[in-house]
């Protein structure tokens, strides 16, 4: 299969509430927009997308409908301590305060108003011990 494009959708009951938080903490801009879906892209990066939709919209089969749950968003920044304190100034859950963690990341994690986690992440070199679980070509940092 060849993908022209991959993004994920966060299915909710506040499309605009959700879209909103987005472009005022990640600097998305909205590039459609309906009463029931809104499709967002980085306005750092074309390549970076993100979809907001009406959790119980028709076109979503009824099983599948409903609230976000088990969700986890990672975003790779070039400096994730000046995107922390972003975060805690504009009065953002931090749920894991920033850190260094042995297998190769600098990271925190914050949540957006519908409950989806948002990993915050600047790759670090892994510890030695983490060193070899890496292929040669996906060493962090």
């Amino acid at each position: 299969m060849k993908s022209n494009q991959y993004y994920p959708v966060i299915m909710t009951d506040d499309v605009s509430g959700t879209s909103r938080f987005y472009q005022d903490h990640f600097r998305f801009n909205v590039k459609f927009e309906s009463d029931w879906y809104i499709h967002l892209q980085s306005s750092e990066d074309e390549k970076v997308n993100l979809a907001i939709l009406q959790g119980d919209h028709p076109t979503i089969p009824e099983s599948g409908r409903g609230r976000v749950s088990g969700l986890l968003l990672n975003f790779e920044v070039e400096d994730v301590d000046a995107e922390y304190e972003k975060m805690k100034e504009g009065g953002l859950p931090i749920l894991l305060p920033i850190r260094d963690e042995d297998w190769g990341q600098r990271h925190y994690i914050t949540q957006d108003p519908n409950g989806v986690l948002i990993d915050m992440i600047k790759l670090i070199p892994p510890s030695e011990a983490f060193l070899a679980q890496y292929t040669e070509d996906a060493v962090p940092g």
